[in-house]
């Protein structure tokens, strides 16, 4: 050493490493090591292909070979010069040349191993990363001692040097941790995305995801890099996704809740509390993740200690390697706080995914366990709120009660930490953070208030909306479409008041909390300063970092308190739903064995002669909650015999389906009891159809026998259906069973019920939605047939071939068993009357006693073959719908322009000017403190600086105030004008718009999407305007403070864009599945709640639950996808925030000598960028991830964008009819022909036929013959594609729609009441007096029953849910009379009535629609006798018209062998 460096000392001079020692062993090691490295690389990978090279972008060429090359040209400069000064006979030291030859050397080898090997994969390399941040680390002392040189020209190379090394060092170790493996990346250039080679590398991706991982992957998340290079090349799917851990399992999370929760049930009952259960369930996990937390704040304090003690060090100018470990402390504290984060993050967000599995799945069970009278209590509206809202309330509340301590707790530790630094000064910010306390107290109570408000009109919309949605076909045929968006306008409108006030006053708490910190700086400086103490930089910045610590804390916990408050209110509503009594007290689980519960079963079956016993029962449709329940049967006791054939007829709402839902459970049993022996199938009154295939509708989840199946739906008359579709029985059903007729429905939902082989039949009245064909069909080879002989049997019926076959009769009336018995004797009672039609019919005829079964000759078995070539429904086949869309890439610029539209552009301007300007009076607050601290000595001029500091505070808080509530109005604005949007455009959709999407997806866009632009993007984008000019402010201080950040500005915007290139890609295709996954939760959902008494009968609870539960598990796949991803770079944007701390510390520490030329600022400025460097790290994670949420969160806005671009039906019409249109009534039909959709076959084919004014005419024809057709071609729900439809010659097509249907009347074929009073179901209009209606009622004989329950003023539940189908539709066909049009349309509207009654309803017609044209569809033969004229339809064919005496006469009459038909 001593030969090299004579005279020096040999490491240590007492102040820094000596320089021969920094040169010859520190920077020459650094230097070989490198050198050695990139050498041994080369060796080693000389053979491997160099397609990765070629792949490369010249950007990244350029940064490879250009940095290098330049570094490689100072470092030759530098030699040449000392090299001349060695000419020239100066003195240089031999060190110096050793080292600068090493460093030429060095940068040469990187050349050449760049330009002659695979560059990529060595420079990428672990090892190469590590050799060069040794080689950075080693050279700091040589920069410090040169620094201290009085030489310019030598400091600033030395500098450019330096950075160069260091930028490029940079650019290794961000290529080496970001990319997963460098020697299979893909990528064209530096934005460029990922290319696979061939399908094979995109197809490897599902094997990547299932290997374990080991702890680095763990820590770093790199095993979501997969995803990440296909997000970036092409749209994700599915079965691209992470496969999640075991624990994450929807149905283990599932079962592991529910015991919790039925154990918490059976020691509180109706006090139980869901939250006890899931801390009993999850409790343990969820204290341990509050020790990392502690461990997590705790460290947050360590960084403004360290800050101050860095700060003192500067100050005093002192020398050693005290510098060095502050600064390389500060970074190290940043980067391990970064790992125990996202840690942290992670294990508190899997939690979350596990609580809401655990919920959605006990929210679903419980609507499988609630009977419908048990269910009454909630409506529809409410219990998907349950699902949709409540439950992901609740779940939040994992993050607020660790903030709930964490919080006050951070708050302390600052307090006491400024305490140390201003002594007491610090208790006049404490004073305004009390202050605050009750302030935000009164607030948080008035917003739960609100929230609760909220709630409760929210739930009542969705409600609405549902049923709008349910009936939507009804309700444009009514022209109710302004009548509905009135009622969800007003309940939308209340919904907002309570969100105003809500967002008015989450505006007062953003303001209080937001200025907290801006106060607190002023306050206590002011009286430190005002006490006589003088500002230095150590203490201000010290303090200053303790304020931005205390940013976060008093920021977030308003929004904890309202978390929390949210989540009680959610947690109480839960509760109540999940408390509330069950149908049965068996446990549900998604893997049940119910072995044992059949084989009980089994041996009752075959040893209790009785199927069904009812004793002195007593039953209502109100819950256990109601005191005084509406009793709907009384005193019943009935003992059916197995194998018998009961028939139960009655009256309308005489309580025949009461009784068989009785049977199953469905009621409410005061008194007496019930029992059932064997399996039970069960077909309800309106068949309930599942959307999927055809076939799994019958199946119901039982194995598929061939031979079995092939029977059943033969029996069903279904065979020549299914051979009509496109796909077999494999044929896309849509929701509710959209796409096919009534009668399909019901023969669909008869063949489920036959292919089980239960015990006991209970039919509902299935007979009235077919024709008379079908119906003896039926009769004959299902119910009465060979299978179903030693079945038993209930029906409740108005027909009187099933009523002539029965083994026993039961009469009912209001709600009694009035008579039961035999035929025989049943003829000779008065109660016969019911069921006798019009003696004066051509087609009644004496029915003997011995005619009990009917007979169905073999020229009719073949006529039902025969003319069955129609019945698929071609008026609305639609053999799939369409998969639910979702848009690619990133979302649009227009979505974001349509969004500010409807906030208002005056409303952005001023939020983001008040944003800039806040932010701008916040940086120059700060900044002025630096000048204070610099420029001040002692306590002079503090008045002065005072006074400025206090125009900058109350600058601040001013526009803090602007920004709080110009965001709170402007997303008021958007939410209400995009509801408005929304609802406009869905109202006004023709109707194959809904037969194509389900309910479920529209009210997804009206439930969860819109909760999303009301309350959370608001919230987010918010967070984003914030935090996206804290970041340009904090760019600009740092830029301002250290100019040596400059050098690391542009590769830390490349980084940084990358980064957030790869995250945005995936994200954004994530979060778009995640909506995919969501609706069919909702659409199961809604689906089960339609038919929930139809599972429990076919006791198909666990099938169903296991259903939901793998809808659920693919949900959590997406959103666990989408949390790793973001944790991704989460991490990987704090580590860069770390590196710059360590960057600008170091800088700071070279330069601050007190011979040291080059100075990088003053001991204010450096104070001022460390404490503004230290929340980089939440601000860059902040800014992205607001960025990206917002994107997420605009994903819901372009959603309903997407629906409001929908087709529109045509409003408006060219020519205007007089207000008395139609004053005739003729229609006429001139060759029409009516296709659904171009790739199906005609529904009406050439249909030519004129009904002249005031005539009834009946139409009738085989189940799919294009009945219905002809009533949605003449209200043109569907456009007819050639012809004309003429009404009193005015053509149809050119009316506006609205107004053509509001000038006829219609009865539906399902009828419709919605939830409201009685009087405005009839007349919602309010045009009619209430005499007329009582007039009317009485003639549909409806007057007493209406009177006996509380008059026209009742509330009518959801869908009528408290009459009966047979009385709904009676009070449908009142309100066709009470509108007074010329023409009148009735859809069946006496299937669901007994056949006296029908009788007179249609004297009733007959008398009060004299001089109105009638148009019946019909499948009862006897209703349209006495009409004037008959159509007759065929496969979309007019094959017969007439006088239906006439016709009868004829010989090969079609219309005579439906008559013959309906009497056998």
């Amino acid at each position: 050493m001593d030969l090299l460096c004579p005279g020096d000392p040999t490491v240590w001079d007492g102040r820094r490493f000596a320089p021969c020692f920094a040169d010859l062993v520190l920077g020459f090691a650094g230097n070989v090591v490198v050198a050695a490295a990139a050498v041994a690389l080369f060796l080693s990978k000389r053979n491997a292909p160099r397609t990765q090279n070629v792949r490369r972008g010249l950007s990244e060429k350029l940064f490879v070979f250009g940095v290098p090359g330049f570094a490689a040209c100072l470092s030759l400069l530098g030699l040449t010069m000392l090299v001349k000064k060695k000419i020239d006979g100066k003195d240089v030291e031999n060190h110096e040349l050793f080292f600068i030859c090493s460093q030429f050397i060095t940068w040469m080898s990187v050349i050449l191993v760049c330009a002659n090997g695979p560059w990529f994969e060595i420079l990428c390399n672990p090892t190469m990363w590590f050799c060069w941040v040794l080689k950075i680390l080693l050279e700091i002392p040589h920069l410090q001692y040169k620094l201290t040189l009085p030489k310019a020209i030598v400091s600033f190379m030395e500098i450019v040097s330096f950075s160069t090394a260091s930028t490029f060092g940079l650019f290794v170790i961000v290529a080496a941790v970001v990319d997963r493996s460098c020697n299979r990346r893909k990528v064209n250039s530096i934005e460029a995305p990922l290319v696979p080679k061939n399908e094979k590398d995109e197809g490897e991706t599902t094997d990547l995801v299932n290997k374990d991982y080991n702890l680095w992957e763990l820590l770093t998340f790199k095993f979501v890099n997969p995803i990440m290079k296909i997000g970036i090349t092409r749209q994700l799917d599915f079965t691209d996704l992470l496969e999640f851990p075991a624990e994450l399992r929807a149905s283990s999370c599932y079962e592991k809740l529910l015991s919790s929760w039925t154990a918490e049930h059976q020691n509180h009952h109706d006090n139980s509390s869901l939250l006890r259960a899931m801390s009993c369930a999850y409790g343990w996990t969820y204290l341990r993740l509050g020790l990392l937390k502690v461990i997590n704040d705790s460290i947050s304090f360590v960084s403004p200690l360290l800050l101050n003690k860095f700060i003192r060090f500067l100050q005093q100018g002192s020398g050693g390697m005290e510098g060095y470990v502050l600064a390389i402390s500060l970074g190290l504290t940043s980067i391990i706080k970064s790992f125990l984060d996202s840690q942290y993050s992670f294990r508190l967000a899997k939690l979350k995914l596990m609580l809401r599995s655990s919920i959605m799945g006990i929210v679903y069970r419980k609507c499988l366990c609630l009977s419908l009278a048990e269910r009454s209590r909630f409506s529809e509206g409410e219990i998907q709120t349950f699902m949709s809202v409540d439950a992901d309330r609740t779940i939040n509340l994992c993050n607020s009660l660790h903030d709930a301590w964490s919080l006050p707790l951070q708050i302390g530790v600052a307090l006491y930490l400024l305490y140390t630094q201003v002594s007491y000064a610090f208790l006049s910010g404490l004073a305004i953070t009390i202050i605050l306390i009750p302030v935000n107290k009164w607030i948080s109570t008035r917003i739960a208030g609100a929230t609760e408000k909220m709630m409760k009109q929210k739930d009542r919309r969705i409600s609405c909306a549902g049923e709008l949605l349910a009936h939507i076909r009804t309700v444009k045929m009514y022209s109710w479409e302004k009548l509905f968006t009135e009622r969800l306008v007003e309940r939308r409108e209340l919904e907002v008041q309570h969100l105003a006030t809500r967002k008015y006053l989450d505006a007062w708490c953003v303001y209080f909390w937001a200025t907290t910190p801006t106060l607190f700086s002023l306050f206590t400086f002011s009286i430190f300063a005002v006490m006589g103490h003088p500002l230095d930089a150590a203490t201000v910045f010290t303090c200053v970092a303790l304020f931005n610590t205390l940013i976060s804390p008093l920021n977030s916990f308003p929004w904890v308190i309202n978390g929390m408050i949210d989540a009680v209110i959610s947690n109480r509503r839960l509760s109540n739903y999940l408390s509330t009594p069950e149908h049965c007290s068996s446990e549900l689980s998604a893997s049940a064995d119910l072995l044992k519960h059949h084989f009980k079963r089994y041996t009752e079956a075959n040893h209790n002669p009785m199927a069904v016993v009812l004793q002195n029962i007593c039953c209502s449709w109100s819950s256990s909650s109601d005191v005084e329940p509406s009793i709907v049967l009384r005193d019943i006791s009935l003992q059916i015999q197995k194998g018998l054939f009961v028939a139960i007829v009655g009256e309308v709402g005489s309580g025949k389906s009461a009784l068989l839902n009785s049977i199953i459970g469905e009621t409410r049993v005061i008194s007496g009891s019930i029992s059932s022996c064997g399996s039970i199938a069960y077909v309800p009154q309106v068949p309930w159809i599942l959307s999927g295939c055809l076939r799994d509708n019958i199946l119901l989840g039982k194995e598929f026998d061939p031979r079995r199946y092939k029977e059943v739906i033969e029996a069903c008359a279904l065979d020549v259906d299914i051979s009509a579709m496109a796909r077999g029985d494999m044929s896309h059903i849509g929701e509710k069973g959209t796409n096919l007729s009534g009668g399909q429905r019901a023969r669909l939902a008869l063949a489920r019920a036959l292919y089980h082989n239960s015990d006991v039949y209970l039919f509902d009245d299935i007979l009235s939605a077919v024709d008379s064909q079908v119906a003896s069909w039926i009769l004959e080879k299902t119910i009465m047939g060979p299978p179903m002989k030693r079945k038993t049997r209930l029906i409740s019926t108005h027909n009187l071939q099933a009523i002539y076959a029965a083994d026993m009769i039961v009469v009912m009336a209001n709600g009694l068993v009035k008579w039961f018995g035999t035929l025989e004797s049943f003829l000779e009672t008065p109660y016969s009357r019911i069921s006798k039609p019009d003696s004066s019919s051509p087609t009644s005829s004496a029915v003997s006693k011995k005619d009990k079964t009917p007979s169905v000759s073999c020229e009719f078995k073949a006529d039902v073959l025969l003319d069955d070539d129609s019945v698929v429904a071609y008026e609305e086949q639609n053999d799939h719908v369409e998969a639910e869309a979702r848009k690619e890439g990133r979302v649009e610029l227009g979505v974001y322009k349509k969004y500010a539209t409807f906030a208002g552009w005056s409303t952005v301007i001023l939020i983001c000017l008040s944003a800039f300007l806040m932010q701008a009076s916040r940086n120059g607050n700060d900044l002025w403190l630096t000048y204070w601290v610099d420029t001040s000595k002692g306590t002079e001029n503090t008045r002065f600086y005072l006074i400025i500091l206090a125009m900058f505070g109350i600058i601040n808080s001013l526009f803090t105030l602007g920004r709080a509530f110009s965001f709170a109005f402007g997303g008021l604005r958007a939410a209400i004008h995009i509801h408005a949007s929304l609802l406009e455009n869905i109202i006004s959709a023709p109707v194959c718009f809904f037969d194509q999407n389900p309910s479920g997806r529209i009210l997804n866009r009206l439930s969860s999407d819109l909760y999303t632009v009301d309350d959370s993007l608001p919230f987010i984008l918010n967070i984003f305007v914030a935090n996206f000019f804290s970041l340009l402010g904090t760019l600009v201080v740092l830029s301002y403070s250290q100019v040596s950040f400059l050098l690391i500005l542009l590769p830390l915007w490349l980084i940084y864009s990358k980064l957030q290139f790869y995250y945005r890609s995936t994200s954004r295709e994530v979060r778009r599945l995640d909506s995919v996954a969501r609706s069919p939760i909702y659409l199961s959902f809604t689906e089960t709640l339609d038919g929930s008494s139809t599972i429990r009968a076919f006791q198909k609870e666990d099938f169903f639950l296991e259903r939901f539960i793998q809808h659920v598990t693919l949900y959590q796949k997406t959103s666990y996808s989408e949390l790793i991803a973001g944790l991704w770079l989460s991490l990987r944007l704090q580590l860069l925030a770390g590196f710059i701390i360590l960057f600008i510390a170091m800088m700071a520490t070279v330069s601050f000598h007190s011979n040291s030329l080059v100075n990088f600022g003053t001991p204010g400025l450096v104070g001022l960028a460390l404490s503004y460097a230290a929340p980089v790290v939440s601000l860059l994670n902040g800014f992205l991830t607001t960025f990206t949420e917002t994107e997420k969160e605009m994903i819901s806005v372009e959603r309903v964008v997407e629906y409001v671009g929908i087709p529109q039906e045509e409003l408006q019409g060219s020519e205007s009819p007089p207000r008395s249109w139609p004053t005739e009534g003729m229609i006429e039909f001139e060759h029409v022909t009516l296709r659904y959709k171009p790739e199906l076959p005609p529904a009406l084919i050439d249909v030519s036929f004129l009904i002249a004014s005031g005539m009834q005419v009946g139409i009738i024809g085989r189940t799919g013959a294009g009945k219905s057709s002809i009533l949605n071609a003449l209200f043109r729900l569907a456009p007819i594609c050639n012809g004309r439809i003429l009404v009193d010659d005015i053509d149809v097509s050119r009316v506006a729609v609205q107004e053509l249907r509001r000038h006829f009347a219609v009865v539906p074929q399902i009828p419709f009441l919605f939830d409201g009073s009685l009087r405005e179901n009839l007349d919602p209009f309010n045009t009619t007096t209430d005499l007329r209606i009582w007039e009317v009622l009485e003639k549909c004989h409806m007057k007493v029953e209406i009177e006996s329950i509380g008059g026209l003023d009742i509330h009518v539940k959801e869908s009528g849910a408290s009459f009966s189908v047979g009385q709904r539709q009676l009070l449908c066909l009142a309100r066709a009379i009470l509108k007074s049009s010329k023409v009148l349309c009735l859809d069946e509207c006496t299937a669901n009535v007994d056949n006296q009654t029908a009788f007179l309803l249609q004297n009733t017609i007959s008398a009060e629609c004299k001089g109105m044209t009638v148009l019946t569809i019909a499948h009862r033969i006897s209703t349209v006798m006495k009409m004037d004229n008959i159509i007759v339809l065929d496969q979309g064919r007019l094959v017969e018209e007439g006088n239906p005496e006439v016709l009868m006469k004829g010989k090969y009459s079609r219309f005579a062998r439906f008559a013959k038909a309906s009497n056998m």
